[in-house]
């Protein structure tokens, strides 16, 4: 991997407090998974670069800002994804009104605030507790597919769809024509279930 030649690239994640934002960043930087972390107050940094096969090897070094999710955190966040290159915009499927907050706050002060060309992304994460979903899939496609965000279930639990969401959001900026045709997370056949209990614990902690 050439990270000396690595388009650096900022990337923050936004979305309610407890969906899950902070645990899809270490199972990303790190591959670990704790189901009681703290809520972000203010923001905190991670990075990590990013090899692209599809482009040759290209590099990217994502440079990740978790930020808090509380309104009264919003006027702050705002400093964070004004000079974003890349917004990933995070629900728990188990929480309706968290998905109405990305439709109708977050994407909005992404289109009043950030860059034009800012690449946006959707993780519907908790993807593993599926079976309490409010929101289906198809739904939250159909929105993806309006705003032209890249689409992901994800679970920071099972480890299901991190990579493949870096990897999505990170082809657009390289082709912002980018199509992606491959999607393994569309299949919830391959969404490695907890056990009846340790899903409802997970609800109750709503931080996976």
């Amino acid at each position: 991997m050439d990270e000396g030649n690595a388009k650096s690239v900022k990337a923050v994640l936004l979305g309610e407090s407890g969906v899950g934002k902070t645990c899809i960043i270490a199972r990303f930087i790190n591959n670990t998974f704790e189901n009681n972390i703290m809520s972000t107050t203010g923001a905190s940094y991670a990075g990590k670069t990013v090899a692209f096969d599809e482009f040759g090897g290209k590099c990217i070094k994502f440079e990740i800002w978790d930020t808090a999710g509380q309104e009264k955190y919003r006027a702050l966040t705002k400093i964070f994804y004004k000079d974003a290159g890349v917004a990933i915009l995070v629900y728990d499927i188990t929480r309706r009104e968290s998905f109405e907050e990305i439709k109708n706050y977050w994407y909005h002060q992404i289109k009043d605030c950030a860059p034009p060309n800012i690449v946006l992304g959707i993780a519907a994460n908790k993807c593993d507790l599926y079976d309490n979903e409010q929101v289906s899939e198809e739904e939250a496609r159909k929105f993806a597919d309006e705003i032209g965000a890249v689409f992901k279930l994800t679970s920071a639990s099972t480890n299901t769809g991190i990579e493949e969401l870096f990897k999505g959001v990170g082809c657009k900026v390289l082709d912002p024509n980018y199509v992606d045709d491959n999607d393994p997370s569309k299949n919830k056949d391959n969404i490695v279930l907890n056990d009846e209990k340790d899903n409802k614990n997970k609800k109750k902690k709503g931080c996976c």
